[in-house]
């Protein structure tokens, strides 16, 4: 079965998966403790300030070789703190746009590889459970196990991550559930 024929399950299942995102992350609140408030925000502000870091991903302290991981100087940081991985984004208010246009489009892509996948293994007119279970199966990889790589290496709350885990399941689901429900005959 061609892809491209399965462009109505892609494109509906997307459209579910973003208003179920938008209702998960607007209505329900068990996102609001992913991110921890420094008690001296401020302070903290007005200490980094005057370095004017450009927007990007940092570690502190940044070994750049291995061989530096194993100097005292950089031991010494590290038990001296702070250490750290941090975001720094644009000094200005953003709109939300270009990033629910990327997310609206990650929902497509995700929704294409469950479509591929399907397509090659199943013909037209198989039956719901069976679609339902080779696009699940896909549609969990694409939401779902990317996000771990995030606490295992980056230390990010393994608190933060089961909840996005938790929505991916639940936009797999959807995902399957749409793919089973529009299958062609």
């Amino acid at each position: 079965m061609i892809v491209l024929s399965l462009w109505l399950p892609i494109l509906v299942s997307a459209v579910i998966v973003f208003v179920a995102s938008s209702i998960i992350h607007m209505v329900l609140t068990y996102h609001r403790s992913d991110f921890k408030k420094l008690e001296k925000e401020d302070e903290v502000g007005d200490a980094l300030r005057p370095f004017n870091i450009p927007p990007g991903d940092y570690i502190l302290p940044r070994a750049v070789t291995p061989g530096e991981m194993k100097s005292q100087e950089y031991k010494d940081k590290i038990e001296k703190g702070p250490v750290g991985i941090f975001t720094i984004l644009p000094n200005k208010m953003t709109s939300m746009g270009p990033q629910l246009l990327m997310w609206f489009i990650y929902c497509i892509v995700v929704g294409l590889f469950a479509a591929y996948a399907a397509g090659v293994s199943l013909g037209a007119g198989a039956n719901y459970l069976t679609v339902f279970r080779v696009t699940g199966s896909v549609a969990v990889a694409g939401y779902c196990f990317g996000i771990l790589q995030n606490s295992i290496w980056f230390g990010r709350s393994w608190s933060a991550t089961l909840k996005h885990f938790f929505d991916g399941v639940i936009y797999a689901l959807l995902t399957a559930g749409t793919f089973g429900w529009l299958w062609p005959a």
